[in-house]
Formats: structure tokens, C-alpha cells, sequence
């Protein structure tokens, strides 16, 4: 105990005294240049906690695998699951306050909505869940939960030095790419998925930090993490351009499919979040139903990515084995059936994982499925005598392009894919197959499956950058709360007495309780209020025009375009129903033009 104790004190003076070295650097070398160290210190902390994920992860893989062969036992794979399940609910229940954040989403929201902040516990809370959850063989990706711990590190570092606004949100993105560099081995994919999914407008000199960043996540897990651990691919791709309209199939089959899985999980996960039970019992409820479907499809335990090389390589008969199937290996057709059934359900898994507590992302099924359906494309027209298809090529373009589709990041998905086949063979294809998946993603699915949720709601940047803008100024922070108001037990006298004596230019009407009736305004009854006969003989009610509301919850894009639509100057702000100010056109502009200056990074 005394050793543990005594090591952790070292631990602790190392990092003071490293942290020392770094505001002394920072007070004798320029903004710039302390921001660039910084980045390679956030680089390697993303990298040593991908190296640490990826590690757990695989090794629990290889036990499972290895259980199986020895024992032969088609039910142990389906154990771990709930395993790692349940042990994610309780850490999250008894340390981290019952609750935790996940997906991409929530990087998004930190620079829409908190100006880059990240809580402390995000940069080891998940490592820990997300560690059990998929580590145990939950069905999802540990690349959301990198990303998120990558921009916890970005952010708490700039936290720590007090860097600014745009300088905390860059540092923020480079953990994020610095993370999916370390993941796959592919520095260039790391700074596109950063620019791609969470900065909406950045100048070009931001790439300089973020290629770094990215640059020295590659380079630690290069050193550091096991080929085998990653996804690679070391064959020598080559591109048939009479191959063009089957990659164009690809790319149609891959646009449908990224609307059903995104469509598909949503539901499965709201089903298995939403069972009427306790914490625990829903766990148990929703791991169980996993576990039984890795019982008949072993390769949804985990990430999967075994399965995708073994599909790659053209051995899909492998992706059979420990199943009740195993005997028809040598059946092409039900080994495509198989295939088939497994990519469909895949999207159940992953919203069974999540929805029933555990932690993860889509990052790596949306990579999995997209293997799936290449093969499945390829082999089905092998296996009608159409024509012989490169299995591995279209297995791998497949890859790119569902993930284009789901994420709406095209660029991404094309660079990820070209690293990590280790070459830029297969160029023409991805372009082709990320293309028209991201198309006709895009037209039936505005938003990204990450953010679909949220991102009508303001929480999130978007591709439209005034509706961004608007969407960081909040209603709390630009309303007024001085309006004069009156009720209809007041008389029009009393209308022209406010008028009269304050500046403003329309009346709330209200009930004893606060709730908007109506509004007044000067223009509507000026004629009324300089006649002593209309003034005498006319009622509040009758003059009332009907308000329109803003909920101070609801973002400033939605209060302005109400107040566009409308021709009007102002709109009410109401919460719980009852009123509390109001927003003017002018002073939402005001911040508006603030905000512009201030949100581009540079």
C-alpha cells in the first residue's frame, strides 16, 4: 500500500512539474507557438488513450476467440456482452453520477453551446465504460468514444492555460483528430472527420494544428499499438474502370442502407432506453437480447473487424464458425444469406448495446455494415455468373461508403479508406461509391444519424453557418424583462396612459397567472387613442392582436425567424407558460454581428 501510495505521489510531482515547465514556456515563447507544443501534447494524450482502448479491447477479443476453440462452447461469446454491459451501468451509476454522454454529439454541442468546454470526467470516464462495453464484446465502436476523450483532453488543456474561445475549441478538435489518426493509422482522415463533423467554418491556417495534432496521434500508435490491432489492409488494389457501374451499385445499395441502419438503431435504442424497469433490470433486459443474437451471429460481438478482413481476404466461410450454420461453410449462397442477415441486424445490436446502458459508437458498425453490403454485392453478382468482382475492393469501398452516408462526411471516408489500404488505388471507386451514398443520404435524412436528434433543436452546428450563429447567442442572455403590461380588467385609458408615459410600441395583455392573452400595439389603435368617443366605447379584448411566443429554452434562430415571418419588432419570451420579457430584431442583430467577429477559427 505504501508503494502505491508513494508511486502515485511521484506521478503527481512528475505532472506539476511538467505542468510548471509549460507556464514558464508559455509567459517566453509567442501565443503561436505555445499553441502548436500544445498540440502535440494533446496529440499524444488522444493516441495513449486510443493505444489503451484498442489494447483492452483486443485482448478481450483474443480470450473469447480462444475460449471458443478450446471449449467449444457457441454460448461464451454471448456471456460478455452482458458481462461488460452491466459493469458499465455500474460505474456509471456509482462513479459517475449516473449518467454519461455519448456520441459525437456531444463534442458538437461543447463548441455550439459551451464554448469548447468539456467536463474533467470526460477525458477518463470514456475510456473506463466504453472499455467494458465493447471491450466485453458489446456491439458498437470505441471511435465515438475516443473522439469524445481526445476533445476532453483538447479542452481541458486549453482550460488549464487559459487559452481563448477559438484557441479552446481548435485544441478541442485536434484531440479529436489526433484520435481517429491514432485509430487507424490515418493522419488525414483524423483532420478531415474533425473538419468535416465538428468545425463548421474554420480558416485554412487551422489545418496547421490540426495536421500536427493528427500528425503525432499516427505517429504514437504507429510506435506504440500492434499492427494487428488496427484495421489495415496490405494488398495492392487495383482499379478496373469496366468495373465503374458495379462500384455506382455500390454506392445506391450503401445510400438506402445508411438510412435504414441510422433509422433502425434510433428505434432499437429509444425501445431498449425506454424499458419500464429499473437501471439494472433493463440492463440485463437489453444485454440478454444482444447476447442471444451473438449467438447466432458471433461476428456482432465487439467491433467486428476480424469479420471485415475475413471478408476482404474472401473467406467469408470464417465469419460462420462457433454458429449454427457452421456446417453450410462451404454453401456460397448461404454464406451470402448469412452475410446478408448480419449486416441487417447489426444495426439491432448496436441500438441493443447502447439503449440497454452500455457505451460506444457508430463509427465502427457504420464500417461494418459497409463491408458487409460491398461483399454482398460483389459476391452475389459472382455467384449469378454476371461477372467476377474483385471481392476485396468492393468490400473495402464499401466501407467508405456507408460511412459517408451516415456521417455525411464524404472526404473523410474516402481519405480513412485510402490509409488504410495503404494506397490511393482504389481513388476512382471511392469517390464514385462516398458520393452518391452521401446524396442520397442527404436527401431523405437532412442530418447525420450522430446529430438528427438535435441539430433542428440549435444544439449543434450545422452546414449553415447564420443558423449557427444564432444558434450560440442564448434567449437568457439578450431578453428584457422590464416590459409594462396590462390586463383585460384595464381600459383603453390605461392603453393610452402607457403609450404615453414609456417607450414602448406594443402591450402584453396577461391573466392573473402570467399567461399571454394577447398583445396591443401602438400602431393598431393610435386612431383610438386620440378619440375621446373611441377611447370611452372601445375594449381591451376587442383590440387585442394574437402574440406570438418564444420559449426561453428555444434557440435564437427559431425567435428570429418568427419575428421575420410575422413583420414584427419584437416577440414575448415566455417560460413554463408564463411571461417574462422580450427579444427586439435590433438587439438580436446587435449580437449577432458580435458573434460573426468572434466565431471563425483561426
Amino acid at each position: 500500500m505504501d508503494a502505491a501510495k508513494n508511486k502515485k505521489y511521484r506521478f503527481k510531482k512528475a505532472f506539476r512539474y511538467l505542468e510548471g515547465i509549460l507556464y514558464l514556456l508559455k509567459t517566453i515563447i509567442s501565443d503561436r507557438q505555445f499553441l502548436y507544443i500544445s498540440c502535440v501534447l494533446v496529440g499524444i494524450s488522444s493516441a495513449l488513450a486510443v493505444i489503451l482502448l484498442k489494447s483492452f479491447a483486443h485482448s478481450v477479443f483474443k480470450l473469447a476467440t480462444y475460449l471458443d476453440t478450446i471449449y467449444k462452447l457457441p454460448f461464451s461469446n454471448s456471456i460478455f456482452p452482458v458481462i461488460g454491459i452491466l459493469l458499465t451501468v455500474f460505474v456509471i451509476k456509482k462513479f459517475l453520477e449516473g449518467s454519461i454522454e455519448k456520441g459525437t454529439s456531444q463534442i458538437m454541442i461543447a463548441v455550439a453551446k459551451k464554448s469548447g468546454y468539456m467536463p474533467k470526467k470526460q477525458m477518463y470516464a470514456q475510456i473506463i465504460t466504453s472499455s467494458l462495453t465493447v471491450g466485453l464484446g458489446g456491439s458498437a465502436g470505441l471511435e465515438s468514444p475516443i473522439t469524445i476523450t481526445g476533445a476532453a483532453f483538447g479542452s481541458n488543456f486549453a482550460q488549464n492555460f487559459r487559452f481563448n474561445y477559438k484557441d479552446r475549441t481548435l485544441l478541442l478538435a485536434c484531440g479529436v483528430a489526433s484520435g481517429i489518426a491514432a485509430a487507424f493509422n490515418a493522419p488525414i482522415a483524423g483532420v478531415l472527420f474533425a473538419i468535416e463533423v465538428i468545425i463548421a467554418d474554420m480558416s485554412v491556417t487551422a489545418f496547421i494544428p490540426l495536421m500536427i495534432s493528427s500528425a503525432t496521434g499516427a505517429i504514437v500508435s504507429a510506435v506504440v499499438l500492434k499492427e494487428s490491432i488496427i484495421l489495415n489492409f496490405k494488398s495492392q488494389f487495383t482499379f478496373d474502370y469496366s468495373n465503374i457501374g458495379y462500384y455506382a451499385l455500390v454506392g445506391v445499395a450503401a445510400g438506402f442502407f445508411s438510412i435504414y441502419h441510422a433509422r433502425m438503431f434510433r428505434k432499437v435504442e429509444h425501445f431498449a432506453a425506454n424499458l419500464p424497469f429499473g437501471t439494472y433490470r433493463k440492463a440485463l433486459i437489453g444485454a440478454s437480447m444482444l447476447a442471444i443474437l451473438i449467438f447466432l451471429f458471433p461476428t456482432l460481438f465487439g467491433e467486428g473487424y476480424e469479420s471485415i478482413k475475413s471478408l476482404a481476404n474472401n473467406n467469408a466461410a470464417d465469419i460462420l464458425e462457433n454458429s449454427l450454420l457452421e456446417k453450410f461453410r462451404k454453401n456460397p449462397w448461404i454464406v451470402l444469406a448469412f452475410v446478408g442477415l448480419t449486416a441487417f441486424i447489426k444495426s439491432i445490436a448496436t441500438g441493443l448495446t447502447l439503449g440497454s446502458g452500455g457505451n460506444g459508437g457508430n463509427f465502427a458498425p457504420s464500417l461494418f455494415v459497409g463491408s458487409y453490403l460491398g461483399y454482398m454485392v460483389a459476391k452475389f453478382i459472382e455467384l449469378i455468373g454476371l461477372k467476377k468482382l474483385p471481392i476485396e475492393n468492393f468490400t473495402v469501398v464499401g466501407m467508405a461508403a456507408v460511412l459517408s452516408g451516415l456521417f455525411h462526411a464524404p472526404l473523410t471516408a474516402i481519405f480513412l479508406i485510402a490509409e488504410i489500404t495503404g494506397g490511393y488505388g482504389l481513388m476512382v471507386p471511392l469517390l464514385i461509391v462516398s458520393s452518391i451514398s452521401f446524396a442520397i443520404s442527404k436527401r431523405y435524412d437532412k442530418y447525420s444519424m450522430d446529430i438528427f436528434t438535435i441539430a433542428d433543436k440549435g444544439l449543434v452546428f450545422t452546414s449553415d453557418k447564420d443558423k449557427n450563429i444564432l444558434n450560440k447567442i442564448e434567449l437568457h442572455n439578450i431578453y428584457s424583462n422590464d416590459a409594462e403590461v396590462l390586463t383585460t380588467e384595464n381600459s383603453m385609458y390605461d392603453v393610452k396612459n402607457l403609450f404615453l408615459t414609456t417607450s414602448q410600441t406594443f402591450i402584453p395583455i396577461i391573466n392573473v397567472e402570467r399567461n399571454v392573452l394577447g398583445v396591443i400595439y401602438l400602431n393598431d389603435v393610435r386612431s383610438i387613442l386620440f378619440n375621446t368617443y373611441k377611447l370611452s366605447s372601445t375594449f381591451i379584448e376587442t383590440e387585442m392582436k394574437p402574440a406570438f411566443l418564444v420559449s426561453l429554452s428555444e434557440n435564437t434562430g427559431n425567435a428570429l425567424q418568427l419575428i421575420d415571418e410575422n413583420n414584427l419588432s419584437e416577440i414575448l419570451v415566455t417560460q413554463q407558460d408564463k411571461l417574462i420579457g422580450y427579444v427586439t430584431k435590433v438587439k438580436i442583430l446587435e449580437v449577432y454581428r458580435e458573434n460573426l467577429k468572434n466565431l471563425r477559427i483561426e
